[in-house]
């Protein structure tokens, strides 16, 4: 989502060379996402596959090493905080090449979180900091990071803007035979939710704690971890839950925008519900968009069913939007950066 406004804007004045690193291996979560969105075909193919995180950086490093070394870049830019972030940053550091990260400047101040990890070593290895709101410039000026720091808005808020036309046309809760505004809309992925028996029976609790209509558009991660835990079949027998395959990005935003309230641990879809005005509950302890959160736009409950099911039954939900996150134009904003700092050192 975040490569689809922004890849259109570097095009326009620049040479991307786009590698799609293969760590969503499953097609129902990478191919659809291309063609969907129109996203540039990848020019080059990691095709990295399943493994543990540091099975995955290991291969995406081998791959990117004579990549780099091949193609001479003079920039080479990462997304977000995920494990495809951290082996890019790596490996185009190790090859002396400046890094731009987009999204940067982000802190949930866990450190045992994966993706934590991620994008804290991504900004101290970066030349360009692209972040989308005032509270990252503060936590990366604690960190001693103040160069190179551009505040942007953010690319998905871009996302929303240009593709929730194009989602409002696609079916939405009929295909599932409920009507907008009387669901609620689940999505479950994060290794805390999943890689524990203790946090999967949690999440089992939550699940029957909603005790109304929902749609569960079931990531393969999170589905492998509830069958191995012998607790796939107590999921399909709560019965006001319709269990889907994973969708795409449109469909999704067409349940997102059509549902009473979403229930998530994804940092991503926490801000497609502020997008779309949509109440947000977040099976989190923590959030990295703490302006959400403070704003009262989502609820912060963890894995206690309890919470959820108050959270779910709160009618004073804001409904005004501040601008959080900019003006719906951070690709173009990234681009025109890109391009001064390319003309300062005579490569443009």
């Amino acid at each position: 989502m975040k490569a689809a406004p922004l890849s259109r804007a570097l095009r326009r004045t620049m040479n991307e060379v786009l590698v799609h690193s293969g760590q969503h291996y499953d097609p129902e979560l990478a191919d659809l996402f291309f063609d969907e969105l129109d996203i540039p075909t990848p020019d080059h193919a990691l095709e990295v596959g399943p493994g543990s995180p540091n099975a995955q950086i290991a291969h995406m490093i081998a791959r990117l090493d004579p990549l780099i070394d091949e193609l001479a870049p003079d920039l080479v830019m990462v997304y977000g905080d995920t494990t495809t972030t951290l082996a890019g940053a790596i490996a185009a550091a190790k090859c002396a090449v400046p890094i731009a990260h987009v999204e940067a400047g982000l802190r949930s101040f866990v450190k045992t979180m994966p993706e934590e990890q991620n994008r804290v070593v991504t900004d101290h290895l970066a030349e360009l900091l692209f972040v989308p709101t005032s509270v990252a410039v503060e936590n990366l000026r604690r960190e001693g990071i103040t160069d190179g720091v551009h505040v942007v808005g953010d690319v998905m808020y871009d996302a929303a803007r240009l593709f929730a036309p194009v989602a409002a046309t696609r079916p939405g809760p009929s295909a599932y035979g409920v009507e907008p505004g009387t669901y609620v809309l689940i999505t479950v992925h994060r290794a805390a939710a999943t890689d524990t028996l203790d946090a999967l029976q949690s999440l089992v609790d939550v699940l029957r704690a909603i005790e109304e209509p929902a749609i569960f558009p079931v990531h393969p991660r999170t589905r492998h971890k509830l069958e191995s835990a012998g607790l796939w079949s107590q999921v399909e027998a709560i019965p006001n839950l319709r269990l889907a395959p994973p969708v795409g990005y449109l469909d999704f935003t067409a349940l997102l925008t059509q549902a009473r309230a979403v229930v998530t641990d994804s940092g991503g879809v926490q801000k497609e519900a502020y997008f779309h005005a949509i109440p947000c509950i977040t099976l989190r302890d923590e959030t990295e968009w703490v302006e959400i959160a403070q704003g009262g736009f989502s609820v912060l409950t963890g894995l206690d069913p309890a919470k959820v099911r108050a959270a779910l039954t709160r009618h004073d939900w804001p409904t005004d939007r501040p601008d959080f996150y900019g003006d719906g134009h951070a690709a173009d904003l990234i681009a025109d950066v890109i391009r001064t700092w390319a003309t300062e050192r005579g490569i443009a």
